[in-house]
């Protein structure tokens, strides 16, 4: 893409309300838009890293075995009711019609899903199964904050399992927890698994997912030495005991959650009295389970974790780009031309052969203001075009988490970006 097609243009100030990094940096890099507290529009930029992230949720949710549907967000009351979730969940929003009814705006879509799935399930021999959305979700909170991480409208990877056996279900809870944890690793942040209770949603236990950050909600209890950790809303232990698990020293610091998983049991299957045959001929409930990723929240996460004092690091399997190439002008006509026309060549050969590529064409801007947006942008890798590169029939390449620029033959690019 050309930089002068963006409609988005990056500010030079932060947002005067901005109370978070990711905040902060995504609207002044124009990745998003505040349309008011808790709700954004996803702009150019901002969309594609979006994409990139629900693709590789995708992807690992396919592997899983789990089949991709698309429920309402709109929801009947009835089934709220029929949960006992309408009065006791208090970011219920709830919308009336003219036609004097009520619905729910889904906040997840347990109340969804166990009738939906009741409705073709009926046997042992459907069991087990498992459907996931990647959906809008409505929650009615006090006070949004913290950016995209907590918004009264937000994207989700919802996924839910039903089983005839706790053995099962068990199995099941063990690869979804591996399969979260690969796609925070292809994301490019480092999460880890968090105990924590099950609150509305389950009667039983669940488990956090969370990004270590500063600028983290949830308070967590992490050993030093191994994988233990607990929310410490629910903790048995606390600052400075020895870990249970390996003796090392249990630690205080904050995360950010990005997504978790629950055992439900047959808490929404007795709901809607939710059974099936047994091999035995006999009839029994459905087990169920609920797992969830926080799609924007984890947009979020990501800027919190990779960033520096000029703007976003973007990991390059969610990065916008691979590359922002920058063609640099010069007080010689001919030579702005030859430069241009360089650069031109380099992009169109690049994204000829699959090379994501943001080019800022535009004349009659600095080269300072062009690196400033390139750092505040993020994108992995920058290739400068200029006057002085031309010379040596090279571009300057320079890596965003890095210092150093070094020339590269403008017939060595591809190679180069391809071993990034």
């Amino acid at each position: 893409m050309r930089y002068s097609q963006l409609f988005t243009k990056t500010s030079k100030s932060a947002p005067h309300d901005a109370e978070s990094i990711n905040a902060r940096l995504l609207e002044q890099a124009g990745f998003v838009r505040q349309e008011m507290a808790g709700v954004y529009s996803w702009l150019p930029l901002g969309l594609r890293v979006l994409r990139k992230v629900e693709n590789i949720i995708r992807e690992e949710m396919n592997a899983l075995g789990a089949q991709e549907i698309l429920m309402p967000a709109l929801q009947p009351k009835e089934n709220w009711l029929q949960t006992g979730r309408w009065d006791s969940v208090d970011v219920l929003f709830k919308v009336p019609s003219q036609t004097k009814k009520e619905y729910a705006l889904g906040p997840s879509a347990e109340e969804i899903v166990t009738p939906l799935v009741q409705q073709f399930v009926k046997s042992y021999k459907d069991l087990p199964t498992s459907v996931y959305q990647i959906h809008w979700k409505y929650r009615d909170e006090l006070r949004a904050k913290s950016g995209v991480m907590r918004g009264r409208e937000f994207e989700m990877k919802d996924l839910y399992s039903f089983h005839t056996a706790q053995e099962d279900l068990d199995a099941f809870y063990v690869k979804v927890t591996e399969t979260y944890l690969r796609v925070y690793t292809r994301c490019g942040v480092d999460a880890k698994v968090v105990q924590a209770s099950g609150g509305v949603f389950s009667e039983k236990f669940s488990h956090e997912f969370h990004v270590e950050t500063p600028a983290g909600e949830d308070r967590l209890l992490m050993c030093s030495s191994c994988t233990f950790a607990q929310n410490i809303e629910v903790a048995t232990v606390k600052e400075g005991d020895p870990c249970s698990q390996c003796g090392g020293k249990i630690r205080l610091t904050k995360g950010v959650e990005v997504g978790n998983i629950y055992d439900c049991g047959k808490k929404y299957s007795d709901a809607f009295n939710f059974d099936v045959s047994f091999e035995d001929g006999t009839q029994g409930r459905v087990l169920t389970g609920c797992y969830g990723i926080g799609v924007t929240r984890l947009v979020g996460a990501i800027v919190e974790a990779s960033h520096d004092d000029r703007g976003m690091i973007w990991p390059k399997s969610v990065a916008p780009f691979h590359v922002h190439l920058i063609s640099l002008g010069s007080k010689d006509a001919e030579v702005a031309k030859c430069v241009q026309s360089a650069a031109q060549e380099l992009y169109e050969s690049l994204s000829a052969n699959g090379v994501e590529v943001l080019w800022d064409e535009r004349e009659g801007v600095s080269a300072g203001e062009k690196f400033a947006d390139a750092d505040l942008i993020g994108v992995p890798l920058r290739l400068v075009v200029s006057e002085k590169t031309l010379k040596e029939d090279s571009v300057e390449l320079k890596m965003r988490t890095g210092q150093e620029m070094r020339l590269v033959k403008i017939q060595d690019v591809e190679r180069e970006i391809n071993n990034f």
